[in-house]
């Protein structure tokens, strides 16, 4: 916030806007300040936070998908048993751990 206030006040001894104006907009940034340090966050788990994918395209046909950890954990879950339970699959999952890969998925959201 310092720098905002610092830019503000330049921008005053440029003559770029006037001091009422430089004061308002102080008056903004400490009010915006006061405002984000009265809200206190609960701690939330990596577990109900989303993992949001957003895909841009040169052809404007834009793609996003917000998934839940939870989900995305339960599919892991689900899909290396059913892989480990096809013969000719079992050899290529046999050495994963799932719980590693989510918690890898869960240290990048974070």
């Amino acid at each position: 916030m310092k720098e905002e206030i610092a830019r503000v006040l330049t921008m005053v001894q440029e003559g770029k806007i006037d001091a009422d104006k430089g004061s308002e907009l102080i008056q903004v940034l400490k009010e915006k300040e006061e405002a984000g340090s009265k809200l206190v966050e609960k701690p939330t788990k990596y577990v109900d936070k989303t993992l949001k994918i957003r895909v841009v395209s040169a052809e404007n046909d834009n793609v996003t998908v917000n998934l839940p950890i939870k989900l995305i954990k339960v599919v892991l879950m689900a899909g290396h048993s059913i892989a480990a339970s096809i013969p000719q699959s079992e050899k290529y999952v046999k050495d994963l751990d799932i719980n590693l890969i989510g918690d890898t998925v869960s240290v990048i959201i974070e």
